[in-house]
């Protein structure tokens, strides 16, 4: 009986999240996310904290940006209803979420690439990493999917643990997001370098809940004339420019 209570109290949360009312100026929309700095920050300064917030205001509305730990934790809450939408994901996603719309212009594309302390060599295939002793983070597909077939391919938890291997030569080369790669690298003073070309390319989109569905052509429009009126590029030289520029 105890299990069927749960159930019927999980189902009447869905059923109330899937019939709850559009946004309206008064509301700040929440929409959720993995990522860290420098998209997001404490103060919400970051590159997908202003960009959320500006594309929402252009069409009469507050958002922000609030961060999980746990990512299918956080597709599973916009899905429900329970926050209004996904702040940055690849295509696609819809597919295994039905109650997400996706935002047809993309935020931006995360260039997924190796760094090394001590090695420059182009990067222009998966197999250009061979000679070297390898690690990314357990979870990223984008990696495990090329690599799942090595097995001296070091696996950690996260970031900290990522570029503390670098720092003790401990491997070669690291596997991570651009941006956030070189936020790491900077905060923990560690001489290392994105090799290019990048390994592999996604677009990343806003998703919002389908009871938002009205929404997504106009943030899509916003978005595009942010990119068109120069708004968009200040916000990238504020927020994630700097991390580029040697030390």
């Amino acid at each position: 009986m105890a299990v069927r209570l749960s159930a019927l109290v999980v189902q009447a949360c869905l059923l109330l999240a899937l019939s709850a009312p559009a946004a309206t100026a008064g509301d700040t929309l929440v929409l959720n996310t993995g990522v860290r700095a420098p998209y997001t920050m404490p103060d919400r300064s970051g590159f997908l904290d202003r960009v959320v917030a500006e594309a929402f205001r252009r069409v009469g509305l507050k958002a922000e940006v609030q961060v999980y730990e746990a990512s299918e934790r956080a597709m599973q809450n916009a899905n429900a209803g329970i926050d209004d939408g996904i702040a940055l994901r690849i295509k696609g996603l819809e597919a295994q979420y039905p109650n997400l719309v996706r935002v047809s212009e993309k935020v931006i594309d995360n260039d997924f690439v190796a760094y090394s302390r001590r090695h420059r060599f182009p990067t222009s295939d998966w197999q250009s990493l061979a000679p070297y002793q390898v690690a990314h983070i357990i979870g990223w597909k984008v990696f495990e999917s090329r690599l799942g077939e090595r097995r001296d391919v070091t696996r950690v938890r996260d970031a900290e643990q990522l570029f503390e291997l670098l720092r003790q030569d401990r491997a070669d080369i690291v596997l991570y997001e651009r941006w956030q790669g070189l936020w790491w690298a900077r905060k923990i003073g560690l001489d290392a370098r994105p090799l290019e070309p990048p390994l592999a390319i996604q677009e990343m989109f806003i998703y919002l809940h389908s009871k938002h569905a009205r929404l997504a052509d106009k943030v899509a429009a916003a978005l595009a004339a942010m990119k068109q009126d120069g708004s968009y590029q200040r916000i990238v030289r504020d927020t994630l420019a700097p991390l580029a520029a040697r030390n």
